[in-house]
């Protein structure tokens, strides 16, 4: 049987991929240091386990409405006037089976074949591809590493042409931590708002910031921002549920309806117990977020002097989320190799560290290094990979 065009064209996860030879090469009985994660290495807050188990115990195992419990956005709602002091209401929510599925059914449910969508380079892996699978076109515009790899109100507006549909912003962003100010969200802002441009802003990442930085969601700044935004969230790495699969959707009410219904159609409705759990991750604080945020944080500061301090690397400091994204294209012209995945590849097979590689997120001279694991592996795996690239130096 053949499969259909719109799987032939996908492009295999770069992250899934380098994790699974990670783990084969465990399971020969190899030492590896896998620093492809991209989840939070802390178990979910026990507050939150108990009250997922309390809502099975009492019950609360059937259906929901397809968009998510009414006491969860609520919740939800609650936490945007809290954080961001935005006003949503029940019809702009939608709850997902996490901010991945969440992408999907917007995509889904705005574009039609041919529709263009701006996504910044670097990109999480996953941007392009579900663009794709909605028929849309992926138009790529380069955020430049001298910019902290953010892209400019300049390049936006050069993009858009009268198919653009949306422009996805990911503040702070997977893969490269970095986080736009308010003025260069407003300044991006504007030019959507006058080419009636939706903007996607992806904000999985907004718990996890470092050395003073603020998170602003650009829905914030004005009206006609929150008007022409749809924000997608979760609690998938601010409270380490990424297991869970909860995520969500706010914005115009006829795009979240959409949404639903197709909603209705896929999934049902998000998991259960998983909604309860989520209800009391918002509804309570333990301080497990602030726990986790401050071990990333003093994660990042400790080992990355050590990163830049190793020969051909260069790396931009990340303000947010739990990812280096180092520049080895020096390293990888010292040792000799093809390219950077040439590169990672033999890193892993002779030093059993495990990196992905930047091509996945269409930068090729760069790899993603997480540090959502201990400072012990972390510094063990800079060792390994200084020590390969003066074994491989000529």
């Amino acid at each position: 049987m053949n499969l259909s065009k719109r799987v032939s064209t996908l492009t295999p996860s770069s992250t899934l991929a380098i994790t699974a030879k990670a783990k084969e090469l465990r399971e020969q009985g190899h030492d590896v240091i896998g620093l492809g994660a991209g989840e939070p290495d802390f178990n979910t807050p026990q507050y939150i386990i108990d009250a997922a188990i309390r809502s099975m115990e009492e019950g609360h195992t059937k259906y929901t409405p397809s968009a998510g419990l009414p006491a969860l956005k609520d919740a939800i709602i609650n936490k945007f006037k809290i954080d961001q002091q935005i006003d949503y209401k029940r019809e702009n929510i939608l709850v997902g089976s996490g901010a991945k599925h969440v992408l999907y059914t917007l995509f889904q449910a705005i574009l039609d074949a041919e529709d263009e969508v701006i996504i910044p380079t670097p990109y999480w892996v996953s941007y392009p591809e579900q663009v794709k699978l909605a028929g849309g076109q992926p138009v790529y515009i380069d955020g430049l590493e001298e910019n902290e790899f953010k892209v400019t109100a300049e390049q936006v507006e050069k993009a858009i042409t009268n198919k653009t549909k949306a422009f996805i912003l990911n503040s702070p962003s997977n893969p490269t931590g970095s986080m736009y100010s308010e003025d260069e969200l407003k300044a991006l802002g504007e030019v959507c708002v006058k080419h009636d441009v939706l903007i996607v802003s992806d904000e999985i990442y907004e718990k996890l910031v470092y050395d003073g930085a603020k998170h602003t969601s650009i829905a914030q700044l004005s009206d006609d921002l929150k008007q022409q935004t749809i924000v997608v969230n979760g609690v998938s790495k601010s409270h380490s549920m990424t297991g869970w699969r909860i995520g969500y959707a706010a914005g115009d009410p006829n795009i979240i309806k959409a949404m639903t219904n197709l909603a209705s159609h896929s999934t049902s409705n998000p998991t259960t117990s998983a909604q309860y759990g989520t209800i009391a991750a918002y509804k309570q604080d333990d301080g497990s977020v602030e726990k986790m945020r401050s071990a990333f944080e003093e994660r990042l500061n400790g080992v990355y002097e050590k990163l830049i301090s190793i020969p051909g690397i260069s790396c931009v400091k990340p303000k947010g989320a739990f990812y280096l994204f180092p520049n080895v294209s020096e390293a990888v012209k010292m040792n000799g190799f093809d390219s950077v995945d040439d590169w990672v590849a033999a890193l892993l097979e002779e030093e059993k560290v495990a990196l992905v590689p930047g091509s996945g997120f269409g930068a090729h001279n760069n790899v993603r290094l997480s540090y959502a694991t201990s400072y012990d592996l972390l510094e063990e795996a800079l060792n390994r990979i200084e020590n390969f690239i003066k074994n491989h130096s000529k």
